[in-house]
């Protein structure tokens, strides 16, 4: 059974209440539980974390124990200014998918390039909350045809 460490960036605790109109009204809690119910049907399990802090996003893709089979990561707005969590990322033997539950691309100039996305395996966003669950899906599918394989 294949394991998804799933990091959670800046103000995604605040999901559900924080501007709604552009990330809708799910909470944290309730994607958490979505992903941990698809899960079982595509043969991994989750790990759900969030934090505020980019140290500690970084620290959680480094000193995850045991090593997660893969990453799913909503790195919130250090998509748009992390260097060090896109380092991070590309310093660990996994695959990692990126995730948003709104399109940066639709929205201001400064969320328009992601630095993480060079680092990761694919991107997943504008579909709000089914970002994570279609993040998860690609992820358990790529992880399955690399075990497959090798």
């Amino acid at each position: 059974m294949h394991k998804i460490l799933v990091l959670h960036g800046p103000n995604l605790h605040a999901l559900g209440e924080r501007e709604p109109s552009i990330y809708g009204r799910v909470t944290l809690a309730e994607i958490d539980q979505r992903l941990k119910d698809l899960a079982p049907e595509l043969g991994c399990e989750v790990e759900c974390r969030q934090s505020n802090h980019e140290g500690v996003l970084i620290d959680a893709v480094y000193a995850s124990q045991p090593r997660p089979s893969g990453i799913l990561i909503n790195p919130g707005a250090l998509t748009h200014t992390s260097l060090a969590l896109r380092d991070a990322l590309a310093a660990v033997p996994m695959p990692a998918v990126e995730v948003h539950l709104s399109n940066p691309a639709t929205r201001e100039p400064v969320r328009q390039r992601s630095l993480i996305s060079g680092a990761v395996l694919g991107v997943v966003q504008g579909f709000g909350p089914d970002s994570y669950l279609l993040g998860l899906r690609a992820l358990a599918g790529h992880l399955a045809g690399s075990s497959s394989h090798g």
